[in-house]
């Protein structure tokens, strides 16, 4: 019943003064544990997903960029190709890059929402400590929720991993020689979505250790911001 990483990054600010006593880079990791995909996925062992769901979204973040970079190959982005002679011109490519990246990542965030149980999980840890009456009826309750999320988690992404097989695999029947640009695009966005969680989650943690380094100051304002920014 202890408190993980989760837990503490959501406690009241009065609660983490009395029982957070993480470093900022301690406070670091577990941001990172819980947004960067390869983290999240391969070395956070200590939440409440399925190993085996984190696995499975893993693999369909790939195909889902995949996909999503796919879409943005219109007329113009092979015209401009056959005007470059088929050379990869990263310039031209980067906006689309990025936007790919930014709407896969708004995509994941809504399929975690899905597939992630720990939510339940924390929820269901807070009953048990203030209720013991109807514990069964609580656990039932909880094994009910998560099917229907698995449930439709698996539903949405088998619709969604049909589409991406049929699509892609027009486009590259008939696009042959854009392969390779689709494959660079492809990477460079998958790993942007990998360095810029490496930034961003440094800010939340600046306020945070600001806020609980000097509980005379009641600096629950800065917490506050903190716990917004860790959304992000």
């Amino acid at each position: 019943m202890s408190y993980n990483d989760e837990e503490l990054n959501d406690l009241t600010y009065e609660l983490a003064l009395k029982n957070d006593i993480r470093t900022f880079c301690q406070y670091y990791i577990s941001l990172l544990k819980a947004k960067h995909i390869l983290i999240f996925t391969f070395c956070n062992n200590k939440d409440y997903n399925s190993k085996i769901i984190k696995i499975n979204l893993f693999l369909y973040n790939l195909a889902l960029y995949l996909a999503i970079n796919t879409l943005f190959f219109d007329d113009n982005t092979m015209h401009r190709i056959y005007e470059d002679k088929g050379s990869f011109n990263l310039n031209y490519q980067l906006p689309q890059i990025i936007y790919s990246s930014f709407i896969s990542s708004l995509f994941n965030i809504i399929l975690k929402t899905l597939a992630l149980s720990e939510g339940l999980i924390l929820e269901f840890k807070s009953k048990k400590e203030n209720e013991n009456k109807n514990l069964d009826e609580i656990l039932k309750k909880l094994n009910y929720k998560i099917k229907i999320k698995f449930f439709a988690y698996f539903m949405i992404c088998s619709i969604f991993l049909i589409f991406f097989w049929f699509y892609l695999s027009i486009f590259c029947a008939i696009y042959v020689n854009i392969q390779i640009h689709l494959i660079k695009n492809s990477l460079i966005s998958y790993i942007l979505s990998l360095v810029y969680p490496l930034g961003i989650n440094l800010i939340p943690g600046i306020f945070r250790i600001l806020a609980l380094s000097s509980p005379k100051l009641k600096r629950n304002y800065l917490y506050n911001i903190s716990k917004i920014l860790q959304l992000i």
